[in-house]
């Protein structure tokens, strides 16, 4: 019978979608490090927001020496995973929030807000989108007014908050098995 009830879940965690939005990073590091995350985890698509540097793309609008340059630095952290991941990049935030509302995801922030819910607390939905972004300011209030939902992970030492490859592993794990 236990089988049987862990099956179940299995199939919940299996059916639940799963999107990241990376919103305004700097580091080429820390996208390499996210894609490759995101496809370990199994999350559906990646949209790379706003300034936020992207691997080469089919018909790559930057010029050839900076798009292979910033490839290069994104290929190595993500090891492979910038080619395995479904991901795209999108200059305007708003448009992709928009369409994934429409297509039925609860937005959700990672940023420490006043109204934040703590991550170990939230029941994740079918279809959720985590959005993270500015490595030191962290997101927009403009972007966050456009969300459902803030989450936090709690902390528990005297650092005020996490790097946010290891902040977004952690959520995109949760949202995969909790």
């Amino acid at each position: 019978m236990d089988f049987v009830i862990c099956d179940l879940e299995f199939t919940i965690w299996s059916m639940r979608k799963i999107v990241l939005i990376a919103h305004n990073l700097r580091s080429t590091h820390n996208v390499g490090s996210l894609l490759r995350t995101a496809e370990g985890l199994g999350v559906a698509y990646v949209y790379l927001t706003g300034y936020t540097p992207f691997p080469l793309a089919k018909n790559d609008p930057r010029l050839p020496h900076l798009a292979n340059k910033i490839n290069k630095q994104i290929a190595k952290t993500a090891l492979g995973a910038e080619r395995l991941a479904s991901w795209n990049h999108f200059e305007n935030i708003k448009d992709v929030i928009t369409k994934l509302k429409n297509d039925g995801f609860t937005i959700c922030a990672l940023e420490q807000t006043s109204g934040s819910i703590e991550l170990p607390s939230y029941k994740v939905p079918a279809k959720i989108a985590i959005i993270v972004g500015r490595e030191v300011e962290g997101i927009e209030p403009e972007v966050l007014d456009l969300c459902d939902k803030t989450l936090e992970i709690p902390m528990f030492g005297q650092k005020e908050s996490f790097n946010v490859v290891q902040a977004a592993a952690m959520a995109l794990f949760h949202c995969r098995f909790f």
